[in-house]
Parts: structure tokens; C-alpha cells; sequence
């Protein structure tokens, strides 16, 4: 299922899929798990713990302590005990094994799912392909232009039937959007990606991320329609970037781990 959402939203212009590394998408198009795993880092390793464990191979020398975690490690991905002769090896098959092989199964459902959309052999013949279906975030420049030109900001609908009370007057709708123009080009990089984590769920822009000025409290964000709501009642940037900051702060415990 997930490889056919993958094609047919390629397909129909939908939204690509980031956030795997390049040695999974290597094996996932087609490649030998040899020829992946020589693309293999550290920071490929998706468990903490593990790359954590993993990462005391390239010590010098090795604690008890620290034999023992890599050692249980090892007994438990039925791999030998480390020595002073086969670190480099054991280094490189336990990374292997913590990012290729425990996938191996879920990537084969993902491939048919590919090829019953009819874009397999798109994947398979052409690599430079593989950057638009599986962007990766380490490529993306993100960059205040890029996210403010991504943006739909709300516009006056002098036509609607909605009650005028809860119609947020256009004075204020400007002054809020300001105050997001402001906060976007004033932005780092980090603070940034945090912003869309917070917005869409991950950290690249989608080519259409919509703006509310509603009658709230906090800054809100609605990721399935990529939608970011914020309160009008600011009157002030000092505030409004404090509110705005705090709300990004949530990232480290939601988006920002799936």
C-alpha cells in the first residue's frame, strides 16, 4: 500500500516522499544491499541507541561497559564478539544490518507497490530520478524565499456569508501576516525546518502551505491541509515571535521523531 501511494502521488503531481537515507533508497531502487551498504553512515542508523552502541567501535579502546553493550549487541544479531582485529568489519556489519536488513521485507512491499503503479521502471532506469520521488533534506536549501514563495496568504472574501462577528477584521489579518513575513526573514536555517515540522510535519515546504488569521489563542497547525492558523489578537512582534517560538519548541516531541 505505502509503495502505491508513493507512485500514484508522484504520478498526479502530488508530494514526494522525504526522510529516507540514501543507502535505504539505493536498495529500495533496485540496488544490490553491497552496493547500499558502501553508502552506509553512522547517521543512517534510525535507532539512537543502537548507533549509539554501534559508534563505540571507532573508540581507540573499549570500556567493559562498553564491551558489554556492543558484545549483547552482537549475541543478538548473531554477529561475533568484537576484537582488537575485527572492529572495522564488525563496525560496518552491524550498521548494515541495523539500516538494510531489518528493512528487507518492507522494502519488497514497497517495490511491488511501485511496480503496480507502472513507475518501476522510471526508478530502475533513471537515478536522476530518484532526488524528485525521495527528496532528502541534507540536498534542500532551505531558505526564507523558498518558504515565503511557497505561501498562500489569506485574502479579503468581501463576497462570503459568514456572521461579521466572527469575521476577523482585514487590519488585523495585514498586521498578523506581517508579523509572519517578518519572523520568516528574520529566520536561521534550523528555526526554519522547525517551522515546517511544525506546519506540514517535515521539514521541507509543499508548493502550497496556506495561512489562517483566526480568533485564537495560539498558533495552530493543521499539517493535513498544510494549513497554519494564528491567533489575531497580536498587536505586537515581541509577542507574537515569543508565541510562535514556543509552538515550534513542540517539534522536538511530535513531527520531528515520526
Amino acid at each position: 500500500m505505502a509503495g502505491g501511494m508513493i507512485g500514484h502521488s508522484f504520478l498526479h503531481g502530488g508530494f514526494s516522499f522525504s526522510g529516507l537515507s540514501l543507502p535505504v533508497v539505493t536498495l529500495l531502487t533496485g540496488e544490490s544491499i553491497d552496493t547500499a551498504a558502501s553508502a552506509l553512515t553512522l547517521e543512517d542508523c534510525p535507532d539512537i541507541d543502537h548507533r549509539e552502541t554501534i559508534g563505540l567501535l571507532k573508540n581507540a579502546e573499549l570500556t567493559a561497559e562498553e564491551n558489554t553493550k556492543v558484545t549483547d549487541l552482537c549475541l543478538s544479531w548473531d554477529l561475533p564478539f568484537p576484537t582488537s582485529t575485527n572492529r572495522v568489519w564488525l563496525f560496518q556489519e552491524l550498521l548494515s544490518h541495523a539500516v538494510l536488513h531489518r528493512v528487507k521485507q518492507p522494502i519488497k512491499q514497497i517495490r511491488k507497490g511501485l511496480k503496480q503503479t507502472g513507475i518501476w521502471p522510471l526508478l530502475s532506469d533513471r537515478p536522476d530520478v530518484h532526488p524528485l520521488i525521495f527528496p532528502r533534506e541534507s540536498s534542500e536549501e532551505l531558505n526564507p524565499q523558498t518558504v515565503a514563495q511557497s505561501i498562500t496568504w489569506p485574502q479579503p472574501d468581501f463576497d462570503s456569508d459568514e456572521d461579521e462577528d466572527d469575521t476577523v477584521p482585514l487590519e488585523k489579518i495585514s498586521l498578523v501576516t506581517g508579523f509572519l513575513r517578518k519572523f520568516i526573514e528574520e529566520a536561521s536555517s534550523d528555526v526554519l525546518r522547525d517551522l515546517m515540522k511544525f506546519w506540514v510535519g517535515w521539514e521541507l515546504p509543499t508548493t502550497k502551505l496556506n495561512v489562517e488569521v483566526v480568533s485564537s489563542t495560539y498558533p495552530v497547525a493543521l499539517t493535513c491541509f498544510f494549513k497554519l492558523k494564528l491567533p489575531s489578537h497580536y498587536q505586537t512582534y515581541k509577542i507574537f515571535h515569543q508565541d510562535l517560538i514556543m509552538a515550534l519548541s513542540s517539534v522536538s516531541s511530535g513531527f520531528g521523531l515520526v
